[in-house]
């Protein structure tokens, strides 16, 4: 039976126990002797306990629960080291109903790495999983997509992972920067003109659109484009055609649709900066990249492959301390902000060692942030008593007026102040 799946897949019991592999799960990640009580959890994490039991979700539990299939992105350990694998739980059931057997199928995820790549998103933490998975899922469907966070969180390579991953992956997928463009200038990008079409269009030009055919048309930065092209833009999601730029020919369009923003679009249509039926047509299927600050057990694998990608002749490594310390910080701008750092380190280090002196130089300005979610505040008695003070101030001592503009009584004035009437 396991042989018929085309995957790599094997049979579990009940209570987690591997009965059995199919070739393809030998091949791919090694042989298994099912004779020795192999746990599905030990063998795929190297865990002692169920997966929901060591912080992570459960395909099987939810499997027992459910009574139906069930689906999850797990990263394994494999012999090629920790691998991001879309695990499938069929529910086997026996003569009388009741749930007896497991067949976990378990696919290989590549637009992600939970090692180091110079090419890869990369990562191993909850959110970054989340990430991964929502991308696996939309992936191989024509479905257009948002891609939405904040600069810098790598936004073009999710929408390359996505077009990767996808059937479309053979023909190009073409980037639209939408920031800064006039409405012509983003027209005659986009859609192309003809000879003629104003001034300085002395020759027929090709649009970006016309590149993109059959392939993936991303629109980068979706929330600067004029309002007055939306329009243009939401025919041409709509109907599939448009027109170069001078032209009366009619094109038809065939591509795949994905956006991206570090706006919020939703805060764009109340005040009128962006169009509501645009916005729904571009939003099918929204994805949020996660800011640095909430991977923080990536940024040693992110710093390493940003590393790797930078060296030539020498592998620069970082020390124990100096990944603490990047750790710690408050990237605002994210992964791009880290790469910066790292490709200064490599101008300051003498060496190929990048230790916490190399870092505290090219970080000035980081290092002297706070997180907000780390900032340190003041139980409210010290707050009020702050306040008075300053009102103090304001009225020139006079504490009948403070009180009245704090709106309470002289006696509670002088008593918040811990001071005699």
């Amino acid at each position: 039976m396991l042989d018929g799946f085309e995957y790599p897949a094997i049979l579990v019991s009940a209570d987690y126990r591997i009965l059995a592999t199919n070739e393809l799960y030998r091949s791919t990640f090694g042989e298994i002797d099912v004779d020795k009580d192999a746990r599905c959890y030990q063998v795929s994490h190297g865990y002692q306990v169920p997966c929901d039991q060591a912080g992570e979700s459960c395909p099987l539990l939810a499997c027992k629960s459910s009574g139906e299939k069930e689906r999850v992105l797990h990263v394994h350990t494999t012999p090629r080291g920790k691998e991001h694998v879309d695990v499938e739980m069929l529910p086997i059931r026996g003569d009388g109903g009741e749930l007896k057997y497991f067949v976990e199928i378990l696919k290989p995820v590549h637009i992600a790495s939970a090692e180091l790549s110079t090419q890869n998103m990369v990562g191993r933490s909850p959110v970054f999983n989340t990430l991964v998975e929502m991308i696996n899922l939309v992936a191989a469907r024509d479905t257009s997509v948002l891609l939405m966070g904040e600069s810098g969180t790598g936004k073009e390579l999710a929408a390359k992972a996505i077009h990767d991953a996808s059937s479309r992956s053979g023909r190009p997928m073409i980037t639209v920067e939408c920031a800064g463009l006039t409405e012509t200038l983003f027209e005659s990008e986009l859609f192309g003109h003809v000879k003629g079409a104003f001034t300085g269009a002395t020759s027929n030009k090709r649009g970006l659109l016309e590149s993109a055919e059959g392939g993936t048309l991303f629109l980068d930065e979706i929330g600067d484009v004029p309002l007055g092209m939306q329009v243009k833009l939401l025919r041409l999601i709509e109907t599939g055609t448009y027109r170069a730029v001078g032209s009366t020919e009619l094109k038809r369009a065939q591509f795949r649709l994905i956006c991206a923003t570090h706006k919020n679009l939703s805060n764009n249509v109340a005040s009128g900066e962006f169009r509501e039926d645009l916005y729904y047509r571009i939003n099918a299927f929204p994805i949020v990249l996660p800011p640095l600050r909430e991977r923080g057990e990536d940024i040693a694998l992110i710093a390493k492959s940003i590393l790797e990608k930078f060296s030539k002749k020498d592998m620069y490594r970082l020390t124990e301390s100096a990944i603490k310390l990047l750790e710690k910080c408050y990237f605002a701008g994210n992964i791009r902000e880290l790469r910066n750092v790292l490709e200064r380190a490599i101008i300051f280090a003498h060496s190929n060692i990048i230790d916490v002196k190399v870092l505290e130089r090219c970080m000035l300005d980081i290092s002297r942030r706070v997180n907000p979610k780390e900032q340190r505040w003041e139980d409210l008695k010290t707050k009020e008593r702050h306040y008075l003070n300053e009102l103090l101030d304001f009225c020139d001592g006079d504490k009948a007026r403070a009180a009245e503009i704090a709106g309470i009584s002289l006696r509670s004035l002088y008593r918040k102040l811990g001071t005699s009437v």
